[in-house]
């Protein structure tokens, strides 16, 4: 698409999901995507379609246009800062012990510090989608992670566990942003057509840290005592910022602005802008897309029992195999192995599904123009495989939104993930000893089987609710 003003063409280029957004539009505070849209693209919300770009002038700034390797290095430091942030709230799992004695807690009590950072996680990306949607993400990855070391090597040397909890908060709140930040990273820089790999391992990260945690926290502890799971994991967190420098600006609509030396609001619009979008657009989304509501519902209670196996793991093998804290650790690499094969699943199913219906749209002379739901394949699989549904449902997530509310949608998912993921390890102790090992492990298998659904759900009927959102969406049928 191209306009012509006083005689003069200006290009337009692709925004991540392939929407176009003219060249000499301003960035402007929006507080509805379909708002944005209509801006944009000059059309109803509810003819929009992802579409690669058919014409356009070739950028080599555009993202889009980087090289592979450009990408690849872009794509995967945030990826690392991911794996460091999830790697934070498990490490600390095998001090729990450790802490106990020192304060003269209950073991409920001690886990509350695994709690905190976990809801740190959940609400950091709050803040940081939105603000990464209207200032970029290169900011983000420059300003969160040295805040999220500082407060973690305070961690280490607090003198109370109230002290250690409110200090593990806000280690996991400037911690958290790479998490939704992220994905926004993904859509700026891949095409659908291109995004199952890609997103593949920005997904794959994230769910890789908690499994290294505590087997890298079992050895520590167990021969340094509880402050070593923060000083280590401020030093890796520090060790992995330092190739921040080396990113570029992925979101294309700031690098724009700072081309045109485009005019900023006043900063009373930014900082209500900021406020009403951070607090209001995430749970929004949360609360009225039933897409977002039900595939973060599914995603958090995988998630959250994932994040039982912290306490629930360390009790079953210490209790009855009688493992030290450090073999315990590496009880969690089964659950890394389930990750990585994972991967090459996601994307043969890739390759089998999407890859195909992608050809076709270009046959069609409808580049791009897939349905978000062929995504979910791996999902309706994953039900009954925890770590390719969660992959997928992610992928699923960043496809069906614009890249404009695409992070928020993510940061929605996060949120409960991780709310969720906070609250499972504070009953797991007491679910465990009252039930016996056989129960309790069996009413975490019967709440799966009620979520297993979800994913068929959305495959069946998700081209009626992405038509009736709120939100600009991929409005392709099945």
């Amino acid at each position: 698409m191209s306009l012509e003003e006083n005689g003069e063409v200006k290009a337009s280029v692709p925004i991540a999901n392939g929407a176009q957004v003219d060249n000499d539009q301003e960035i402007q505070l929006k507080t509805h995507s379909r708002e944005l849209a209509e801006k944009a693209d000059g059309m109803e919300s509810n003819n929009a379609s992802v579409e690669e770009p058919q014409s356009m002038e070739y950028d080599l700034a555009n993202p889009l246009n980087w090289s592979t390797w450009k990408k690849i290095v872009n794509m995967g430091i945030p990826s690392i800062l991911c794996f460091v942030a999830a790697f934070g709230s498990s490490i600390y799992a095998p001090a729990i012990p450790d802490v106990m004695l020192d304060f003269h807690v209950s073991d409920t009590i001690a886990t509350l510090s695994l709690t905190t950072y976990v809801l740190g996680l959940s609400f950091g990306p709050m803040l940081s989608a939105p603000i990464s949607e209207m200032f970029g993400r290169l900011g983000t990855y420059r300003v969160a992670p040295p805040i999220g070391a500082i407060f973690t090597l305070a961690a280490g040397f607090s003198p109370n566990i109230t002290t250690l909890c409110i200090l593990r908060f806000f280690a996991g709140f400037f911690g958290g942003p790479s998490l939704s930040v992220c994905a926004g990273t993904s859509a700026d820089l891949f095409l659908p057509k291109d995004r199952a790999v890609a997103g593949t391992f920005m997904l794959y990260f994230p769910f890789l840290g908690p499994v290294f945690g505590p087997v890298v926290g079992g050895y520590v502890t167990q021969h340094n005592g509880w402050e070593w799971s923060q000083y280590s994991l401020a030093i890796i967190i520090i060790a992995t910022y330092l190739p921040v420098f080396f990113l570029g600006e992925t979101y294309l609509k700031v690098q724009e602005a700072a081309a045109a030396a485009a005019p900023k609001p006043p900063a009373s619009t930014l900082l209500l802008g900021v406020v009403f979008i951070t607090l209001l657009r995430p749970v929004k989304m949360l609360l009225t897309e039933p897409i977002v509501g039900f595939l973060s519902l599914y995603v958090a209670f995988n998630f959250a029992v994932i994040f039982t196996f912290f306490n629930s793991v360390p009790y079953v093998f210490g209790s009855v195999y009688h493992f030290d804290r450090g073999n315990t650790g590496l009880v969690f690499l089964s659950v890394g192995l389930g990750c990585t094969l994972a991967v090459p699943t996601i994307i043969g199913l890739d390759r089998m599904f999407y890859q195909k219906e992608w050809a076709l749209s270009v046959r069609d002379g409808k580049p791009g123009v897939v349905a978000p739901e062929h995504r979910l394949h791996g999902a309706i699989l994953g039900a009954l495989g925890l770590p390719v549904g969660l992959f997928c449902s992610c992928l699923y997530l960043i496809d069906t939104y614009a890249a404009l509310t695409a992070a928020s949608a993510v940061a929605a998912n996060v949120l409960l993930r991780y709310v969720m993921g906070a609250t499972f390890p504070l009953f797991t102790f007491a679910m465990y000893r009252k039930l016996g090992i056989g129960w309790a492990t069996s009413i975490l298998a019967f709440l799966s089987l009620v979520m297993l659904p979800i994913p068929w759900v959305l495959y069946k009927w998700g081209l009626q609710i992405r038509a009736a959102s709120h939100f600009e969406t991929n409005k392709t049928p099945l």
